[in-house]
């Protein structure tokens, strides 16, 4: 089958010819009809997040159907339609039994340390497929395992309650769906900040006041809105070292701040006048939990999160046209969200698989 690889820190993603996985007894193989492209995936190629082992496959949002089962498997069906978690946890250790699968002993993540999904196939644990209402594109169920699911995780997080205003650093494919999101929880008011005058005004369709970092300061704009008390909850989605710090001096007393983007930037606090003086929690929020994916998904069916326009772009199968998406996330520009589209195949004879 094809698949596009990583090969190297700072080198081009690559096509190459690789088997279709094989499946154990509890596993599922998975005709890709989907595969978001993250800017996770850009930290990867740019050795921000090492990647293990080397080639691997790329992709952590993946959607598609069912189409080989394991003897064993009993929560799908061949010719399901279905999203996958991408954590493949133990399901036995401490933090697996307290539903925080993400920090599992043996954790391995699609497309991070193990391969994902910019290929034709792809084999996962059976508990890691989530249902998908045909109500749902496979492009759309494809970013709700990781734009939508991360966004949910930190604003679960972020104890957001009814009533509080929120400011969200980033409204790219994260951002998109945690203002909705936020909106969802009960806050009274959403601040979306950006640089990017097209995100802001899908941002401001979803309910949200925007705000251009690059026309006025973002923080100070922020404290004139709300009669200088600052926001209940900020959430951070870019990985910037100068959007961290702003989603921090925007909080107000009792804030809870949740930093999401991803960054190798060490980050500098004024101790007593943005942390302690107001009693200020920062919080890191870290990809998000199994249990939580079948109540988003629903809320995607019902409309409540709507992810019809969080994808604008589709690219197929194509190193060039990955790399070039990941170029451009590199410089903090591009679409909302971008999904790759793998050309049609035909199905594969033998339906089942025991090993």
């Amino acid at each position: 089958m094809k698949a596009i690889r990583f090969i190297d820190v700072k080198q081009p993603l690559e096509m190459q010819e690789i088997p279709i996985p094989e499946i154990g007894e509890r596993d599922i193989l998975v005709k890709v009809k989907a595969a978001g492209i993250c800017h996770s995936d850009a930290h990867y190629r740019a050795g921000i997040s090492p990647v293990r082992p080397v080639p691997l496959t790329l992709g952590h949002e993946v959607a598609g159907v069912v189409e080989k089962i394991g003897a064993q498997v009993t929560n799908v069906k061949i010719g399901e339609r279905v999203c996958l978690h991408y954590n493949i946890s133990c399901g036995d250790c401490y933090h697996c039994s307290t539903g925080n699968d993400q920090f599992c002993e043996k954790v391995l993540m699609l497309g991070h340390y193990t391969n994902g999904g910019y290929a034709e196939y792809i084999s996962v644990p059976a508990r890691n497929a989530i249902h998908l209402p045909d109500e749902i594109p496979f492009e759309q169920g494809a970013t709700l395992m990781c734009a939508s699911a991360t966004a949910f995780h930190a604003l679960r997080k972020s104890r957001l309650k009814s009533g509080d205003r929120v400011a969200i650093f980033g409204v790219g494919g994260l951002g998109q769906s945690a203002v909705q999101l936020a909106k969802a929880f009960g806050a009274l008011e959403v601040y979306a900040v950006d640089i990017h005058e097209d995100k802001l005004k899908l941002a401001a369709q979803y309910g949200a006041i925007p705000i251009n970092g690059k026309k006025v300061d973002a923080v100070a704009e922020i404290r004139k809105l709300t009669d200088g008390k600052g926001v209940d909850v900020a959430i951070e989605m870019i990985g910037l070292r100068q959007t961290m710090k702003q989603a921090i001096q925007a909080a107000g007393v009792l804030g809870r701040v949740v930093i999401v983007g991803l960054s190798n930037q060490s980050l500098e606090i004024d101790t007593y006048n943005e942390l302690l003086g107001k009693e200020v929690e920062l919080i890191g929020a870290n990809d998000h939990h199994l249990q939580e994916l079948p109540l988003l998904v629903e809320m995607a069916r019902r409309n409540i999160l709507d992810t019809s326009q969080i994808v604008t772009k589709t690219v197929p199968l194509d190193a060039d046209a990955i790399n070039r998406v990941l170029d451009e996330l590199e410089k903090f520009r591009g679409d909302v969200r971008t999904v790759i589209v793998p050309p049609l195949t035909k199905p594969m004879l033998d339906p089942v698989s025991t090993r």
